[in-house]
């Protein structure tokens, strides 16, 4: 796989799992505001175009959505696919080089 593409690739997952964890931040303190909220459905949606580490991250940094059983058990199991995937096109493209 090309540098070029692969450096892409990296600051994509960095932006994304930034996003992710500031949005549960951002989400915490509109919570305790009482204020417009970000859906579950954004905060997933995050997680799963690449920010499960950052929105998994941002649960426990900033203990949100730690009571609810589908978030402390997708968000991992987001990252885990995540990494699995990764492995897998990791090994498909060569970019592991066994010898």
């Amino acid at each position: 796989m090309n540098e070029t593409v692969l450096k892409i690739i990296l600051i994509y997952l960095v932006v994304v799992n930034l996003v992710g964890f500031v949005m549960m931040g951002v989400d915490k303190n509109r919570a305790r505001k009482q204020a417009w909220r970000i859906s579950e459905k954004a905060l997933f949606l995050v997680s799963l175009i690449g920010g499960s580490l950052g929105t998994w991250a941002g649960m426990y940094a900033f203990r949100h959505k730690t009571k609810h059983w589908y978030f402390v058990v997708c968000m991992p199991l987001i990252f885990f696919a995540h990494i699995a995937l990764a492995v897998y096109l990791m090994w498909k493209f060569g970019v592991f080089r066994f010898k």
